[in-house]
């Protein structure tokens, strides 16, 4: 059998965005499996600093322990949920376009998130550098808060590649609208998504 008849073509495979994707996948992944499990732990914790309350021996600096993990889930699955499509959105005149003008009016409207994100990488950097420079610590049990002002420009970091990534791949349907979708959310709407449900549920039934 020809070699080039079970290779697939750069096309279908996304090319350079297809690459670039795959690359980010892991690290997003891994950073939302962290965001997950500190979201367990802090839930453990709570439950237990709440018995350990009743029966007079709280934990020390829990509250405030807690406190700093809030950076880990709220901000490091940020990119993973992006990759998703599972950050709100505005569709109401994006949803009724199609071919090149819906691919375009994503591109222009990444961009912007792009440049927004870029902002908020510049000022989250300087809270984390200041926090670093001072020796910034909490009120009452002196737990240093740089630890977790550095993760908001990581993952604005990671968010930003993954920004990147759809950029490039609207682009690409932009200028190839019959290549398949690569590196970009597919956002189905309200029918799509009750019919997928109906088609799992059913099909799990049979």
């Amino acid at each position: 059998m020809d070699s080039s008849q079970t290779e697939q073509s750069p096309l279908k495979n996304g090319g350079l965005v297809g690459t670039l994707d795959r690359l980010l996948i892991p690290v997003e992944d891994l950073l939302n499996v962290i965001a997950a499990f500190t979201i367990f732990a802090v839930m453990i914790g709570t439950t237990l600093q709440t018995f350990g309350r009743i029966a007079g021996y709280p934990f020390p600096g829990y509250l405030e322990a807690s406190e700093q993990a809030i950076a880990v889930f709220a901000f490091l699955g940020a990119a993973y949920a992006q990759r998703m499509g599972a950050h709100i959105r505005m569709e109401m005149l994006i949803g009724r376009s199609n071919g090149r003008g819906r691919w375009l009016a994503e591109a222009v409207g990444t961009l912007l998130s792009m440049m927004l994100i870029a902002v908020l990488i510049r000022y989250s950097w300087d809270f984390f550098h200041n926090a670093w420079s001072i020796g910034d610590t909490t009120y009452d049990y002196n737990i240093p808060t740089w630890p977790s002002k550095l993760l908001v420009p990581v993952a604005f970091t990671i968010w930003f590649l993954r920004l990147s990534v759809e950029l490039l791949g609207y682009l690409r349907l932009f200028i190839t609208p019959d290549a398949d979708p690569v590196g970009v959310p597919i956002i189905k709407s309200a029918a799509e998504i009750a019919q997928d449900e109906i088609t799992e549920t059913f099909g799990r039934e049979s």
